[in-house]
Formats: structure tokens, C-alpha cells, sequence
């Protein structure tokens, strides 16, 4: 995974997160996944390394809870944390700069999707021009009928692809909205762009 944060950084704003109250070290991972909006879920072998130390430095202290532990702020981490304010407002500026960032590459590629999806659409409807026969009479609605069984064919694929990997990600890292708001904004699209062409 590409590094997100810079030495010492992750620490800081592990700090940060427990000001407001005790957490889970899962709970912890899901709100920098959060922050990130989904585009960063750090490894649990990322976290409770560095939850360890902090609790050898004193700044945190952890409570055993059945097979969960929770982690609460110590006064040194509060008191480490109010020295290190200017720190932690450059680090959210550099946070919130690099989810501008993904959501620019996100709007990117959705608009790249749509493109290649209205080429697409192009090259079925040019094909079924170029299979129909010169000359004859198209009977009824049968031209049409083969367009539209062509354009469900592409939707269910689309669909079956998507649906796949949809189920492969949440077996594996979970779905983060993120992932549904593109979901979103690519069908939205789409929907537009081809009712565009049925008027």
C-alpha cells in the first residue's frame, strides 16, 4: 500500500482519535478509513504496533475486555497531544488534501468509465447496422428487438461484473462508501447518457 502517513504521524493522530473517548483498535482502523473516505484502511499490523508503544510511552493505557482490548487516552497523551496541536492541524490539512486528491482521480475515472461504456454502446448499435440484411424490409420490430436483447446483454454483464466484485471485496476488505458513492455516480451517468439516446 502506498504510505499515507510520515514517520511519527500515524502515532499523532492515533492520539487524536481517542481524545474523545476510549476505542477498539478495530474501531480506530475503521475511523482512519473513514477519515480517508474509504481510499486508506490501514492493517491491523499497521495499528497495534504502534497502540503497543504508545502504551510503553505512557500516553495510552489499555483495558482487556473478554478477547477485545480498549484504548483510552493517559494524561501524558493528552498533555503530548496539547503540545502537538499546530502538528496535528498541518496533518489534517494534509489528510484532507489527499482525499481532494482521490476524489479528483475517482471523477476521473468514472468520466473515463462513461466514455468507453457510450464507445461501447456505439460499436453494438454499429454492429447491428452492419448484420441486418441491405435491401429487405425489416419485419415489424425485429431490428429493434435484436438492439435491445444486445443493450440488456451489456447491462446484465456490467451488472454480473460488478456484483462479483462487489462480493469479492466485502469477503475480503469490506465495501467502503467510497466504492458506493461510485457505484452511484456511474449508474446516474449512464442512465443519463442512455435515455439521452432514446428520446
Amino acid at each position: 500500500m502506498v504510505q499515507v502517513f510520515a514517520h511519527g504521524q500515524l502515532r499523532l493522530y492515533l492520539l487524536a482519535l481517542l481524545e474523545d473517548g476510549p476505542r477498539h483498535g478495530y474501531e480506530l482502523i475503521t475511523a482512519l478509513s473513514d477519515r480517508f473516505g474509504g481510499t486508506y484502511r490501514p492493517s491491523a499490523g499497521t495499528v497495534y504496533p504502534r497502540l503497543s508503544r504508545l502504551e510503553e510511552e505512557g500516553l495510552v493505557v489499555r483495558t482487556d475486555e473478554g478477547r477485545k482490548a480498549t484504548y483510552a487516552l493517559t494524561d501524558a497523551g493528552r498533555a503530548e497531544l496539547d503540545a502537538r496541536r499546530g502538528d496535528l492541524a498541518h496533518l489534517e490539512e494534509e489528510i484532507a488534501e489527499t482525499v481532494r486528491r482521490q476524489a479528483t482521480q475517482v471523477r476521473t475515472d468514472v468520466q473515463a468509465a462513461m466514455r468507453e461504456l457510450r464507445a461501447d454502446l456505439a460499436a453494438a448499435a454499429q454492429r447491428a447496422r452492419d448484420t441486418a440484411t441491405p435491401g429487405v424490409p425489416d419485419p415489424g420490430r425485429a431490428a429493434s428487438h435484436r438492439r435491445r436483447v444486445e443493450a440488456e446483454a451489456l447491462v446484465r454483464r456490467f451488472v454480473d461484473e460488478v456484483r462479483a466484485d462487489l462480493r469479492v471485496a466485502d469477503a475480503r476488505d469490506g465495501v467502503d462508501e467510497l466504492t458506493v458513492e461510485t457505484v452511484r455516480t456511474v449508474l446516474d451517468t449512464a442512465l443519463r447518457s442512455v435515455r439521452s439516446t432514446l428520446r
